[in-house]
């Protein structure tokens, strides 16, 4: 077992910065890698809002309160499948096919780290007061809550 890996981007190149702004997520375990880019059709995501989607998503399966998760893209049709066993182990599985496994502690700083990131990318580019900026922001602190 490895730990995932979970990466957030922005799309460049989208003119002037905005909550809506298009972006990835890139998803790497011990089988494979899964990403939203370079799909036909497109299935890039409205990346703030997605990211704080995610977080809220895999909240109750790292603090133990559920046993899957799934996640969809916002403005996407990328999805991540998380099942957490018996045994405290998170497999991370896109379109059926497994990509790697992790424990929930595990996950919980895989998303964190990234997850933090964009928000302060966010912050620099957009004012403090942005629908994104507040609801990414207030994921964060409920995520970190119900994984410490």
């Amino acid at each position: 077992m490895t730990v995932i890996t979970l990466t957030f981007s922005v799309r460049p190149e989208q003119g002037e910065a905005d909550e809506f702004d298009l972006g990835d997520v890139m998803c790497e375990g011990e089988h494979g890698s899964v990403g939203s880019a370079g799909h036909v059709p497109d299935q890039g995501m409205m990346i703030y809002l997605s990211v704080a989607v995610l977080l809220d998503s895999l909240r109750p399966l790292v603090a133990g309160e559920m046993t899957t998760a799934s996640f969809v893209g916002t403005g996407s049709s990328f999805r991540l499948d998380f099942r957490r066993d018996g045994d405290a182990v998170v497999t991370v599985s896109a379109n059926g096919t497994l990509v790697g496994s992790c424990r929930p502690g595990e996950l919980a700083e895989a998303v964190l780290r990234p997850a933090a990131q964009l928000e302060r990318n966010l912050l620099s580019r957009l004012p403090a007061e942005s629908g994104a900026g507040r609801g990414l922001a207030s994921s964060l602190e409920r995520f970190r809550t119900a994984s410490a």
